[in-house]
């Protein structure tokens, strides 16, 4: 009796761990990727594409095209005729045009400016940093430069080891020269002396 009522417990134990972690999603699996509504791109290549627009736009050969262009768009306007003509005498299309010009390129040069903003603050803190352990250095050298001064000043020189030896020198010449002046001083005491004790 005792097993009977323990294997449907145990049953609904299992069914109902296995149907929570279907539930759940696992953690050692990607996620699906979800479905976005506005279009996905490339931050990276669409800054680098900002930034050739941004030196194009900044150059002396598009102000040359867009004169040009802009003479051709009203030369023939005016010019041709009428069944040729897509933009009247006020221009109002090359108006649109140049204002939606210039709308996209003021973002593009924002975008082309902080980037460059973004450059610029990571090669400071780079040189910052460089600029530091720079300083690091010539503190360890300076250190270890003085140390060696230091224990330079407790050895024995070459110039000093020559002056102690000198001065050792001269101490020998004086006591030689005062030993042989002593024996030189009374040699006919010191005859007399010895004829007197070998008499």
């Amino acid at each position: 009796m005792v097993p009977e009522r323990e294997t449907p417990t145990r049953e609904r134990a299992a069914s109902g761990a296995t149907a929570s972690s279907r539930a759940r999603a696992r953690l050692d699996q990607p996620r699906p990727p979800r479905r976005r509504l506005l279009p996905e791109w490339d931050p990276e290549s669409f800054g680098r594409l900002s930034e050739r627009v941004a030196r194009f736009l900044g150059t002396g050969r598009f102000i040359v095209w867009m004169t040009v262009v802009i003479i051709c768009w009203v030369l023939w306007n005016v010019s041709a005729p009428s069944a040729l003509r897509f933009d009247e005498y006020p221009f109002i299309f090359l108006t649109l045009m140049l204002s939606l010009q210039a709308s996209y390129a003021a973002p593009l040069i924002l975008l082309a400016q902080n980037r460059q903003d973004d450059r610029d603050r990571v090669n400071l803190e780079q040189d910052r940093k460089q600029n530091e352990r720079s300083i690091a250095d010539t503190e360890y050298l300076t250190r270890e430069i003085a140390a060696l001064r230091i224990g330079l000043g407790e050895v024995a020189t070459r110039d000093w080891i020559r002056s102690e030896l000198q001065d050792a020198l001269k101490e020998l010449e004086e006591r030689r020269n005062g030993h042989h002046a002593e024996r030189g001083v009374f040699p006919a005491d010191r005859s007399a002396g010895r004829d007197v004790h070998d008499r």
